[in-house]
């Protein structure tokens, strides 16, 4: 999807939370900034946007996130429980004047052209947590790496817009 194609997700879900008056804080790893540009790319996007971290590096996903780092040395950052402690996480360290963000959404996985710790490339893990919730949602996407990492922004805003209609939160 172009950058035009992710502006009216990226717009949708921002026109939700600020009508509910709700924060957004996201964590990346393969999207690399990404999500945070479709994101800011939208007019407004600074009423509700809080930030972003990008911990690209694994070790930054334990000191910056708060993954449990016994879960990154048995299972690698490709996992269903990272994407769901990065979300968490992200809400925590992005607070302001100590109220947490409202949703938290990451992406973990492999983008290409090969392997990554014996995962293919194209298998990802987005997080979403919103209020008391966290759900993780696994992607198996398929082209070159700059299609993966596309497709997992446009997929997350598309499945963070359908939990947000499904929550009153």
């Amino acid at each position: 999807m172009s950058e035009q194609g992710r502006e009216p997700a990226a717009a949708a879900v921002l026109a939700v939370l600020l009508e509910r008056g709700l924060t957004l804080a996201v964590a990346e790893s393969l999207t690399g900034g990404l999500l945070s540009a479709a994101i800011v790319r939208v007019p407004g996007a600074s009423r509700v946007f809080l930030g972003g971290i990008v911990a690209y590096n694994t070790a930054l996903k334990q000191s910056l996130l708060d993954v449990d780092g016994a879960l990154l040395a048995e299972h690698g950052p490709v996992h269903p429980e990272v994407a769901a402690q990065m979300a968490r996480g992200v809400r925590h360290r992005l607070a302001v004047d100590g109220r947490e963000a409202d949703v938290g959404l990451s992406t973990t996985g492999v983008a290409g052209p090969g392997p990554q710790d014996g995962q293919p490339a194209g298998t990802v893990y987005i997080g979403i947590s919103i209020g008391k919730s966290t759900r993780t949602l696994k992607l198996c996407l398929e082209g070159t790496r700059d299609t993966i990492r596309e497709s997992v922004v446009s997929e997350l805003l598309a499945e963070v817009e359908l939990q947000l209609a499904h929550t009153s939160s």
